[in-house]
């Protein structure tokens, strides 16, 4: 059976794509398995998520049990990964997420799958970008009494992450490869170092792992709150296959790489997050974050001053004062990551004929070069946005827009779990129960139980609740952006359905086949 009779029958007429050229192909061969692992990682920015999503995990969440919680998500990812993987031996394309739906559900899901994974690794970039500048704000004005807009270094970290977006992707992958080595190796030496000293109380390892625990408070409750914190934690495994086309030996490299990074993630938080709850004591851990954190009284305002405390009790100050600057670059790593990730969908549209074909040229180096480009120029309106109405780059840019990428991504994962069933059923080209119906169908539970406790409890991760903040409780701020990712989908559908005289067999096609 050939790839085109693979396809839904609705789709077996799509023309042929342009012929790949040296001005509209990706340069292959060049990233080899760590390349895409300092990719993923870095975009799921592990230092970042320990000051940031886990405080609040276990301070309105389970407590101790937020690290069995993250485990359990890294659980269910990697299920997920299970499907995905097998997928990837299947379909090479940057497209990713589009390429698998519509290969399973067709060329107008796809589409509509794509504008959702577009609007994901945009609106992330867009968090990432205010948070990143906020804390170079701060950082300057603490340590060298240098105070300017924030946005100006917004402007700044644009223009570089555009850079560096257009040079050769292995360029990217080793600037990545050195702040995360340093990031992962100060995590771990600050976790060894209050593991071996014993912690506050002792090592309670049933505290944190204790499925009860775990699950205090069901997932109604605390436990569908640290759940929530937990899976956003880990956006931007999921790219390993978007650089299919660019890797050496896609067809074993993005199912290992997709592996060891959800593994790799998933047990560095773990045992980090286990760490930081035996550091400050397991019995009565909310009450202590909640002391630790308070601005003025008001818990969660500084999350960040949970490692920081820690590292400075338990390893030193200069210590400390490393975890301030690498906080700056795991956020600066993530955002490259999340430009090359949106930038590759972009230039994947427009090869497909989804979008402009001018999105799909590459500069000298056979790096996309327009699609960074339009990439940039919309952060630079955001920025514009921003100062126009006052937005705070932190409290509102970074939750905002920070949570909107959570739902987005989530859905494209249960489409992507859907069409791994899917097209397995129609082609039988792979008969394995487990990787093509059975992990895949565990994973849409998880990611939907997920999704849910995403967009019932948004109000607790944009800041936009009203009356008493309870599940679904938001102001209008907040139901807009809970259901731009649901009406961008929608979008994407009527773009499929309406340009598919255009569209051509590039959206699904296997570029190494």
């Amino acid at each position: 059976m050939s790839q085109r009779e693979n396809l839904p029958h609705s789709d077996q007429h799509l023309g042929a794509g342009d012929p790949e050229t040296k001005g509209t192909s990706l340069k292959k061969g060049t990233l080899g398995l760590f390349g895409i692992i300092f990719f993923v990682v870095a975009a799921a920015a592990p230092v970042a998520g320990m000051t940031g999503a886990f405080p609040v995990a276990i301070g309105i969440g389970d407590g101790a049990g937020a690290a069995g919680m993250y485990v359990a998500v890294g659980i269910v990812l990697l299920l997920f990964s299970v499907g995905y993987a097998t997928m990837s031996h299947y379909v090479t394309n940057t497209g990713a997420f589009f390429a698998y739906v519509g290969r399973g559900l067709g060329i107008v899901p796809g589409v509509g799958s794509a504008f959702v994974s577009t609007l994901a690794y945009l609106t992330v970039q867009w968090g990432v970008l205010g948070f990143l500048a906020g804390q170079l704000d701060f950082y300057m004005q603490a340590k060298f009494s240098f105070d300017i807009d924030w946005w100006i270094y917004a402007i700044i970290l644009i223009v570089v992450v555009w850079v560096l977006s257009a040079m050769s992707v292995d360029i990217g992958a080793k600037v990545l490869g050195v702040f995360l080595t340093i990031e992962i190796i100060a995590l771990l030496v600050l976790a060894f170092s209050i593991l071996f000293q014993g912690g506050a109380d002792g090592i309670d390892v049933g505290a944190s792992f204790n499925p009860s625990n775990i699950f205090a408070g069901g997932l109604t409750g605390g436990a569908g709150i640290a759940f929530a914190f937990a899976l956003a934690s880990f956006i931007g495994f999921e790219a390993t296959a978007i650089y299919g086309e660019e890797s050496k030996d896609p067809k074993r490299t993005v199912p290992k790489a997709t592996y060891i990074s959800v593994v790799f993630i998933t047990v560095l938080f773990g045992i980090v997050g286990l760490a930081l709850i035996s550091g400050l004591g397991a019995e009565g851990v909310s009450d202590k974050v909640f002391e630790v954190t308070a601005i003025e009284g008001v818990p969660l305002s500084d999350p960040s001053a949970v490692l920081f405390s820690l590292s400075t009790s338990y390893v030193g100050s200069w210590l400390t004062e490393l975890f301030s600057i690498i906080v700056l670059t795991s956020l600066f790593a993530a955002m490259l990551a999340f430009q090359n990730s949106a930038s590759r969908y972009l230039f994947s549209m427009g090869r497909a004929g989804v979008l402009s074909k001018k999105l799909d040229k590459v500069n000298s180096r056979q790096s996309p070069m327009v699609a960074p480009t339009v990439v940039s120029i919309l952060a630079v309106i955001l920025v514009i946005l921003a100062v126009i109405f006052s937005w705070d780059p932190i409290y509102q840019i970074f939750y905002w827009f920070g949570a909107v990428a959570v739902i987005a991504i989530v859905l494209t994962e249960i489409l992507v779990s859907l069409s791994v069933i899917v097209y397995f059923r129609r082609t039988k080209e792979d008969t394995r129960v487990w990787n093509t119906l059975i992990a895949p169908i565990l994973s849409i539970i998880g990611l939907v139980i997920g999704e849910y406790m995403l967009m019932s409890r948004f109000n607790l991760f944009s800041g936009t609740a009203s009356g008493e903040g309870g599940p679904w409780e938001m102001n209008t701020t907040g139901w807009i952006l809970v259901l731009l990712t649901f009406v961008v989908f929608i979008v994407g559908l009527i773009v499929g359905a309406v340009r598919k005289d255009k569209e051509n067999y590039d959206a699904v096609h296997n570029f190494v086949s």
